[in-house]
């Protein structure tokens, strides 16, 4: 370990004392040293500039169990500034640690940044992800799981092994040269390949046991393409989606869309030899294929012959395997009681958004956007500038919460919402290439999916018994989803294109979640240990008051 790294760690700990007065005090701690820096990698066969974690790419997991505090200490040892983002890991009251630029400032080179966060009623399969630049593409990702505690019943026998399976499309190309070529207002290429674990083909291996059942954590932390996951001859029995246990559905492939997480349980129950893993693209031309081996600790022989084939272009059957994902309502989530026992297909909504993707040109450059905005970042955190009450950096309103009909143009686009709010989102996609939303802070209900124009008659096929919950949800070509929210996290929350040069170049936007009352029952203060920077620079944080 370096001095200023051993030297930051040592600061860190210093006003850890500090901090820990805006978690609760009963939860355990797990704490983490993470140095960030530059390292060959090659996954494709050449060499390229990876982001590794303590020398790991892709990076470390992150084992923890529901209310568990997390005490990440990230060192930035690049020569750019950086922030990691937790997909999926809601921030409860607390969108200051959201580490992303709407909230956090970036760590600048050579210093480091404490994250403090709590899995607060959270269980299941997550990742994190460097949020700046174009750092996802050069890795910076791992594995996040939130075990159920011990006295919670799991709806499922422990299995024989728990593994992270990180699947997503890859460049050649290192993420400067592709953050250029973004910058430069054109379109990203086609990807080079798939990688599994940071693997190319035939790289990644997992190890069975005849006749024991395994637990596959499968996320897509690739930059745009849905991808298909399947094992030769070995069905796949869903249990999770980001942190809801489901009906236990078994499928012989999975479709996971960019952004998304999975747990499957995969049963050894074939003969003793090697099988073929194997992750392809989804709605491309051409497709897209790599592989992996399961390998029987008995195994009689290696695999042979092509792998199995799985789905390409088919729209219709990866929209019915979506609506096959329910809620299992009798297991229980992060607390002893029923998942089912939320109706939220009783409760009547307040608002509807229609939020609605488009792509086009501004100022001869490549832009995206929702509702006709294409978002620019602006000189200070939002959630900075709405804590201080700094103005001119965004104005809440900036974006319609309906399509305009408009060409696109340029603007940090806000959308305001009310603390307690149960409300109504519908993605509409009138493009002919399949979209992928994320919105953090809040897991949410899928009520809807279909093809054409959403109108208000669409409500009649919602699910508004067993629809999953979860955090990013797909919208198929030419096609619109529906979702429910209940509104109880109060803060600034980025809602987002999982197509990463899409978010890049403005299909994103925030969502401020307000209330009046500043009561630590409904958010924190800033934290202590914030980086303050833009318009904030200078300014001070304050201790907590209770």
């Amino acid at each position: 370990m370096s001095l200023s790294f051993a030297g930051a760690a040592v600061s860190a700990l210093l006003c850890l004392t500090t901090l820990f007065s805006i978690v609760a005090a009963e939860d355990p701690y797990r704490f983490f040293e993470w140095n960030v820096t530059y390292g060959d990698i090659y996954p494709l066969g050449v060499r390229q500039k990876g982001i590794l974690i303590n020398g790991q790419f892709p990076g470390p997991d992150i084992h923890s169990v529901t209310n568990d505090n997390l005490i990440i200490n990230v060192f930035n040892s690049l020569d750019e500034p950086f922030l990691i983002s937790w997909n999926g890991i809601q921030q409860r009251r607390n969108s200051f640690e959201d580490g992303v630029y709407g909230t956090t400032c970036p760590i600048p080179p050579g210093r480091n940044f404490t994250y403090i966060l709590q899995v607060k009623d959270q269980i299941g399969s997550f990742y994190y992800f460097p949020s700046l630049a174009f750092h996802k593409a050069a890795g910076g990702f791992g594995g996040i799981r939130i075990l159920s505690r011990p006295r919670i019943p799991v709806p499922f026998p422990d299995p024989a092994g728990d593994y992270t399976v990180l699947i997503g499309d890859w460049y050649k190309s290192n993420h400067t040269s592709l953050k250029a070529h973004l910058d430069a207002g054109r379109k990203l290429p086609f990807p080079d390949g798939i990688l599994i674990n940071g693997r190319g083909p035939g790289g990644f291996s997992l190890n069975f046991e005849q006749g024991k059942t395994y637990r596959l954590r499968i996320s897509n932390v690739g930059l745009q393409h849905s991808l298909n996951f399947r094992i030769q001859n070995h069905n796949l029995k869903l249990v999770e989606v980001e942190g809801t246990h489901t009906l236990q559905t078994t499928y012989s492939s999975l479709d996971v869309h960019v952004g998304q997480s999975y747990s499957v349980l995969v049963t050894a129950d074939q003969p003793g030899q090697d099988y073929y893993i194997v992750a392809s693209s989804r709605f491309t031309t051409p497709i897209l294929t790599t592989t992996g081996t399961l390998h029987y600790t008995n195994s009689a022989g290696r695999v042979s012959g092509p792998p199995p084939g799985g789905p390409t272009i088919q729209v219709d059957w990866s929209l019915n395997q979506a609506r096959s994902i329910r809620t299992n309502l009798t297991a229980s989530g992060p607390r002893p009681n029923p998942q089912g026992s939320y109706h939220y297909g009783l409760i009547n909504t307040t608002k509807t958004y229609v939020l609605e993707n488009s792509a086009g040109q501004v100022n001869g450059k490549q832009r995206y956007g929702v509702n006709s905005v294409s978002f620019v970042p602006a000189d200070t955190p939002l959630k900075l500038a709405d804590y201080f009450k700094i103005g001119g950096v965004f104005r809440v309103g900036s974006i319609s919460d309906r399509p305009t009909g408009g060409g696109l143009y340029l603007d940090t686009s806000v959308l305001g919402a009310d603390y307690r709010a149960f409300v109504e989102f519908v993605f509409q996609n009138n493009e002919d290439i399949i979209q992928s939303w994320h919105l953090d802070g809040y897991s949410f209900f899928v009520v809807g999916l279909d093809g054409g124009q959403w109108t208000p008659d669409s409500r009649k096929e919602y699910n508004l018994r067993d629809a999953v919950s979860r955090s990013t949800i797909q919208v198929y070509p030419k096609s619109w989803t529906a979702i429910y929210v209940a509104l109880d996290n109060v803060g600034m929350w980025n809602l987002r294109t999982e197509f990463w040069a899409r978010q890049y170049l403005g299909q994103q936007l925030y969502l401020r979640v307000y209330t009046p009352s500043t009561s630590i029952r409904d958010e924190y203060p800033i934290p202590k240990n914030a980086r303050l920077c833009g318009r904030a620079a200078g300014r001070r944080t304050r201790p907590l008051k209770i």
